[in-house]
């Protein structure tokens, strides 16, 4: 926290009920942590899959009103078509849906995707990104199938100077080994449940990353674009602090 920050955050605690502080409360059943960015330098997000259309909303329309950043996750068909009619920026392909972003200028990451059915979890990955602040540069289906694809993006994050690279794979998983070979940025490793019966949903490639021979790589879950995001942004606001 800067100074500022912390004079402000005594004032407010003066006399009041600290939960206030740090929570929203929308209805009953929904609190958002509206001051974990401040706090622990990571996002609040809504994990949206089972929730219902009336809560979805219901928290969008309050952060609409509040004026306050807020990224959904993982939403159903019925939850976008509902979030479209207010006005949030929604990602179809991504499932994500975001309003206003939580920082600005906070680094640059490149995302990349093994092939094109990994690219719902990439797109997650590049939304939150974006919703942090990030300027991403993305390469789509540029997998080991046909490893010639990768001279180009590799030429182009060396040029651009990136903080740290996302790569989203499934089937064997072995992209993020090769990237992390051949780049001098920390290579975030995203396993995603796509491939034939052997894949066993996600987890042959998280093993291989996991596995890998290569290092400088963290591994995040299945799926988890989400999750890779917020660790490039971690990693980018320490070089910022630095660099400040």
């Amino acid at each position: 926290m800067k100074e500022d920050d912390v004079e402000e955050f005594l004032k407010r605690l003066s006399g009041r009920d600290i939960s206030k502080l740090f929570l929203q409360k929308i209805s009953e059943n929904l609190i958002i942590d509206i001051s974990r960015h401040k706090r622990a330098g990571k996002p609040e997000a809504v994990f949206s899959e089972f929730k219902t259309k009336d809560e979805i909303v219901e928290i969008a329309k309050k952060s609409i009103e509040k004026k306050f950043p807020i990224l959904f996750t993982r939403l159903r068909d019925e939850h976008m078509e509902e979030l479209e009619k207010i006005g949030m920026s929604v990602n179809r392909r991504a499932r994500t849906a975001r309003f206003l972003n939580l920082d600005e200028k906070s680094g640059r990451v490149a995302v990349f995707s093994a092939g094109s059915s990994d690219i719902g979890v990439a797109e997650e990955a590049r939304e939150t990104a974006e919703f942090l602040g990030l300027d991403v540069l993305k390469f789509y289906d540029v997998g080991v199938a046909g490893i010639h694809r990768l001279i180009e993006p590799l030429e182009k994050i060396k040029n651009e100077d990136v903080d740290s690279v996302i790569v989203v794979a499934g089937m064997e998983g072995a992209l993020p080994s090769v990237i992390a070979g051949l780049v001098d940025a920390p290579v975030i490793a995203v396993p995603t449940s796509v491939g034939y019966g052997t894949s066993l949903s996600g987890f042959t490639a998280l093993f291989s990353m996991l596995q890998s021979c290569s290092s400088g790589i963290a591994v995040v879950n299945i799926d988890n674009g989400f999750g890779a995001a917020v660790f490039a942004y971690m990693i980018s606001k320490r070089i910022r602090k630095k660099s400040n």
